[in-house]
């Protein structure tokens, strides 16, 4: 295997070492913030991805214009009105749009894991399979977790998976910068 990366970029890395500790102790910070009110984390998710609809909305309604045809008109424009209603409900109604997104949430790890759990058992007896199948448990375990809990797990659960993700990412940069630093 050949080492992707170069010199200039390992070069490039050590001098920005500084920043990357920076980033990674403030997207750190911002985890454990969200730890510690899981609400407020929730509703700040939601609102980010009703902002991204809107912008999403906006984009399809500026294509639906730009198309040829006026069934493909009316399809883009069909898109662009429903991507700007999810956008508005996310921010008038922050409560049913989480509830929505984690049941959907708790659907898509039941079924990635159940298919995980799948693959695994068609692998065997393959080196490895046994963790694939472990992992695949593990992610549909979580979805059935989060869907017995649903509705009422849906005031917190985003925020979890926000500061969980917020914690790891912050440590990673954190180690990265530490590591350049050192190279």
């Amino acid at each position: 295997m050949t080492d992707v990366f170069t010199n200039r970029d390992i070069h490039q890395l050590h001098s920005k070492w500084g920043w990357l500790v920076a980033l990674g102790l403030l997207l750190t910070a911002f985890g454990v913030a969200a730890l510690a009110n899981l609400f407020i984390a929730t509703v700040a998710s939601i609102y980010y991805i009703g902002a991204m609809m809107l912008v999403a909305g906006a984009i399809h309604l500026v294509h639906a214009f730009q198309v040829r045809g006026w069934a493909d008109s009316l399809l883009w424009g069909a898109s662009a009105l429903l991507y700007t209603v999810a956008g508005f409900l996310a921010f008038t109604n922050p409560g049913l749009t989480a509830a929505v997104f984690t049941l959907i949430m708790a659907i898509a790890l039941t079924v990635a894991g159940l298919f995980r759990l799948w693959v695994g058992f068609k692998m065997r007896p393959m080196k490895g399979a046994g963790w694939i199948m472990f992992a695949g448990a593990i992610t549909a375990l979580a979805g059935l977790t989060i869907a017995a809990g649903w509705p009422v797990n849906s005031l917190w659960i985003l925020g979890l998976f926000l500061a969980i993700d917020l914690l790891m990412q912050g440590w990673a940069l954190f180690s990265l910068g530490l590591a350049a630093k050192n190279a």
